[in-house]
């Protein structure tokens, strides 16, 4: 949802943009990459197509969402199979984008990576919401963004000396289909009045990862219609 819009956007505005996916066939005239980011050859894989083709790697997104089948039961009907499941699918596959790209990206001396967390990764989750829904937030979910933030700030320190920023956006609620109390639920509460768009985070990312934000790095951009500012 907010990877197409956001590679419409990047070349539509004259940028050379990959979707590494798993679903897909590899088709680099067509910005496509089969990519699967839960194996770290594959990654790698990924890495060097990107490199053999242009010889260095501007910028990194890492937005991929890989989940379990039952991802959304509650807290006490999750395992620990699947707890560790979850959390190194997402969690674990971000370290290895993140490092196997900065070593390209250390030889250049250059370049910007953007995360993306989650208001969930600031703030505790309002269950209310859920109420008159088969929804919940996963337990996994608010671990690993909480964690994608902190491994952020770590990585925009760690790389800084070597001109390489690392940021994260951090949606709050996107619209999607959801149902209609849970959207009822969430406008009620949400200062804007409205769920986000994709594009309303494809936007901030973009300029994260252009120049224009040369001097931000460690930062993590919230973009949740003021649901964290009450």
């Amino acid at each position: 949802m907010i990877g197409k819009i956001l590679v419409d956007r990047i070349r539509n505005e004259g940028g050379i943009c990959y979707n590494a996916e798993i679903t897909v066939q590899d088709d680099l005239d067509r910005g496509l990459i089969e990519c699967d980011i839960t194996d770290d050859r594959s990654i790698a894989a990924t890495i060097k197509k990107v490199v053999e083709r242009h010889g260095h790697i501007d910028g990194l997104v890492n937005n991929a969402y890989p989940r379990t089948d039952d991802w959304w039961k509650r807290f006490e009907e999750v395992t620990a199979e699947s707890w560790k499941r979850n959390v190194d699918m997402q969690m674990n596959s971000l370290f290895s984008f993140c490092q196997q790209t900065l070593k390209v990206m250390k030889e250049q001396r250059s370049g910007s990576i953007v995360n993306i967390a989650s208001i969930y990764g600031i703030v505790g989750p309002d269950f209310t919401i859920y109420s008159g829904t088969e929804m919940t937030m996963p337990a996994a979910y608010s671990a690993i963004k909480g964690g994608t933030i902190n491994f952020t700030r770590y990585l925009a320190s760690y790389y800084g000396s070597l001109g390489i920023r690392i940021n994260c956006i951090s949606p709050g609620g996107i619209a999607s289909d959801q149902p209609k109390n849970f959207v009822s639920n969430y406008v009620s509460k949400v200062p804007l009045r409205r769920m986000g768009s994709p594009d309303d985070i494809a936007a901030p990312i973009c300029f994260l990862l252009s120049d224009e934000a040369s001097y931000i790095t460690g930062h993590n951009l919230v973009v949740d219609g003021g649901w964290t500012a009450i």
